[in-house]
């Protein structure tokens, strides 16, 4: 066992370092869903000095003699024991911050929160040049903070390290190779050999009023507590762990299209649900921070596409959509609203684009991203380059920033982000392999409305460990195979080649 004084000692400081994590990401929530637009320098300057703060603490002398006292005592315990996990989680994130000046740690956050704000009004205005400033700035901080690290490796492997420990930008580059070859000939089969789908009643006038109410209904039948989650309305979605009990997830309306609120909402749900099944061993610590955003990410796909745009999903969910809008769905039964949420056509927004082409919408994101990074692709040349690649990969035209090179906020925080929302498709695919084989009567308990079982999978075998584990690691013990493309390219070809006619049977 460790010495009790010395874990206790350096799980007062990490809880301190943790409370002001979590505070600044209070600051973010407020920021983008209830702050005044007024109010953005004096938060840029907030965040910044909380950050600041964090930094400062964290890399201290102190806590890097508790870290060696710990590592020292803890070295006989099993690999994960919480004081063994413990120490080790936190002493690769402070080898790493420990590098960082905190003069740019302080940079990087009060960029970042200007840079969104600057982003918002680009994006309301469809004016890429207004964001260009805040783009170029983030970029410079970012090769700083490369900088800082080892020169040897691929400057995208520091920043996709952020986000995925142990991935590296040569892994990312070979599995999304596999996926494009898997994906374009999907892509053209259904073109040219599916059967047509009707999806209009997707667009027709649904008020807002009405689809949270609906939103609301949804979410409370697959886990949604009121007494320690809330749902808020923004413009990009996203979810956030204030503390125990403080789950906020958020999503999106439009009045002409409806699946937008519904999947944004159950995106956010699963991301919040991981957050809310951490062990409560983990509060306070970096335990109960996510390791692998592509495990995380792998949550909210799965609630999102598996469960939500599963056809045993509205089995159970059309009689409340039905209910909700009794007029818009008169002529309408839940095979068809099924087959419309699932329709593969090319689009714009990558956060409503269907589940054959998402993935077409990342590979482009992260080739720009290694040319912004590298220095290949100038900041100003990026609107073209963009609608350059959605022309090449979607084979559609950009008719504004706003529905290209604008829509997403990531660029304001920085990059290595976007690769994992497609691994996360990948993990989504082979734990859902896996519970499946768990719990053969999924589909059914999906049917009559009952998740409990999926979610008590999840706690146990995902949620529960926090970033005790990372990606591989996880895999390995839970699926018992590493990160691989196959089972979703798979899951892919049997759902859509049953939607489209171009196979003789599957489940979805």
């Amino acid at each position: 066992m460790a010495e009790p004084r010395s874990v206790d000692q350096l799980l007062l400081i990490l809880g301190e370092i943790v409370d002001l994590e979590r505070i600044a990401g209070l600051l973010g929530w407020d920021q983008q869903t209830m702050m005044p637009a007024g109010g953005a320098s004096s938060r840029a300057r907030q965040r910044a000095t909380v950050a600041l703060i964090a930094h400062e603490r964290f890399v201290s002398d102190e806590v890097g003699r508790l870290l060696d006292e710990c590592e020292a005592a803890t070295c006989d315990e099993d690999y994960s024991s919480f004081a063994r996990s413990l120490v080790r989680v936190a002493r690769r994130h402070y080898d790493k911050e420990r590098l960082v000046p905190k003069e740019l740690a302080a940079e990087m956050s009060a960029a970042a929160s200007s840079a969104h704000e600057a982003w918002v009004l680009a994006r309301e205005q469809s004016d890429f040049e207004r964001f260009l400033p805040s783009l170029e700035t983030g970029l410079e901080l970012r090769r700083r903070y490369v900088a800082c690290f080892d020169e040897e490796t691929h400057p995208y492997d520091h920043l996709l390290d952020d986000y995925e420990p142990g991935v590296t930008t040569a892994d990312v580059q070979a599995i999304f190779a596999e996926l494009r070859e898997g994906l374009v000939p999907l892509v053209r089969d259904i073109r040219e050999h599916g059967a047509e789908i009707d999806a209009s009643m997707v667009h027709r006038t649904y008020p807002v009023g009405d689809q949270v109410a609906l939103v609301e209904q949804l979410l409370e039948s697959i886990g949604f507590e009121n007494d320690s989650w809330r749902l808020d309305t923004v413009v990009h979605p996203f979810a956030l762990r204030v503390g125990m009990g403080d789950i906020r997830i958020t999503t999106r309306y439009f009045e002409d299209y409806l699946p937008a609120g519904i999947f944004g909402a159950m995106h956010e749900f699963g991301h919040g649900l991981y957050e809310a099944g951490v062990s409560p061993e983990f509060d306070r610590t970096p335990l109960e921070r996510l390791s692998s955003l592509g495990l995380h990410e792998s949550q909210s796909r799965l609630w999102e596409n598996l469960v939500g745009r599963s056809r045993a999903f509205w089995e159970f969910a059309f009689p409340t959509l039905q209910k909700t809008f009794p007029t818009q769905f008169s002529d309408i039964d839940a095979e068809q609203f099924y087959r419309a949420i699932n329709r593969v056509e090319p689009s714009l927004i990558r956060v409503e684009a269907d589940e054959v082409t998402y993935n077409l919408h990342i590979i482009m994101r992260f080739e720009l991203e290694l040319a912004l990074v590298d220095g290949s692709l100038a900041p100003e040349d990026l609107p073209a380059a963009w609608n350059e690649r959605v022309d090449d990969y979607l084979g559609i035209d950009v008719p504004d920033d706003a529905h290209g090179v604008l829509q997403d906020p990531h660029w304001c925080f920085g990059f290595g982000y976007f690769p994992t929302y497609a691994l996360g498709n990948l993990v989504a695919a082979q734990l859902w392999r896996r519970v499946g084989g768990d719990i053969p009567e999924l589909a059914d308990q999906i049917g009559v409305g009952e998740f409990e079982p999926l979610r008590a999978w999840l706690v146990e075998n995902v949620h529960a460990r926090g970033s005790t584990l990372t990606l591989s690691e996880a895999l390995d013990t839970v699926v018992g195979e590493p990160l691989a493309a196959r089972p979703y390219l798979d899951y892919l070809a049997d759902k859509f080649g049953a939607i489209y006619g171009l196979t003789p049977s599957a489940t979805a």
